[in-house]
This record gives structure tokens, C-alpha cells and sequence, in this order.
């Protein structure tokens, strides 16, 4: 099937500047046009952008998923590829959540310092965070 630039935005739900964006990116390839200049797109951009969309959802960036759509592309080993790429960022998510898992357990330590008195004039969460360097 075939799709002019909002039939493909609405389909894949983005906008169209998004998949101009993606284009001037190099995350998508040049389209077709008709004869009166229109972009024409195929169910294989269709596919494309579904990917890339679900790579953002795993918290790829587009940088990221450029190099692994270089993969899906040309790349001869694309399993391995692919596998490795998801342990890096496995490994990053992790590191990510311990820092968060860090940063909450400050603000929870933060949080007990307070009375829960909340009209008091020299609040204790803004002391200890002066007096903790």
C-alpha cells in the first residue's frame, strides 16, 4: 500500500514534521514522489517508524537507534548486533536506577528531617541541605 505524508503520520501516529525530521535524520530514506512532487511512502516506512517508536519506548535515542537501524539495514550479524546493543543499554537502565534509587533514598532521609510542621520559619529539609556539602 501506499501513503502520502499525512496518511503515513496518522497511521504511525506522529506528526509530520516527525517524519521529516526522521528523514533529514537519516532514520528514514528518501520516498518516492509523484509526479506532482507528493512524498509517497510504502507499509516497509510504515514498519520502520513503528520500530523506531518502540525503540524510544525502550529509552533509545534517535542516535542510538540510528546505529542499530544501520544494523537492521546492512549489518551481516544483526542478532549478535542487536543483542549487544540491548545489554549496553540493559546496563545503562541499571545505573540509572540506582542513581534513582540513591537520589530517593536522600529525599526520603530529606523528608524525615521535617516535623511536618510546614509553617516553620527555618525549614529543616533547607538546613540540612545548606549544611550537608
Amino acid at each position: 500500500m501506499e501513503y502520502k505524508i499525512s496518511e503515513l503520520a496518522e497511521k504511525c501516529s506522529v506528526n509530520k514534521e516527525t517524519i521529516r525530521y526522521y528523514e533529514k535524520m537519516g532514520l528514514l530514506s528518501e520516498p518516492s514522489r509523484t509526479d506532482s512532487g507528493y512524498r509517497v511512502y510504502t507499509d516497509d516506512t510504515v514498519n520502520r517508524i513503528n520500530f523506531i517508536k518502540r525503540m524510544k519506548d525502550l529509552g533509545f535515542s534517535l542516535a542510538e537507534i540510528n546505529k542499530l537501524l544501520g544494523v537492521v539495514d546492512k549489518d551481516s550479524e544483526r542478532c549478535r548486533d542487536m543483542y549487544d546493543f540491548v545489554n549496553l543499554k540493559i546496563d545503562e537502565v541499571q545505573v540509572k536506577i540506582r542513581n534513582l534509587k540513591r537520589i530517593e533514598s536522600m529525599l526520603m532521609k530529606l523528608k524525615e528531617c521535617c516535623p511536618d510542621e510546614k509553617s516553620l520559619h527555618e525549614c529543616p529539609i533547607i538546613e540540612t541541605v545548606l549544611n550537608n556539602k
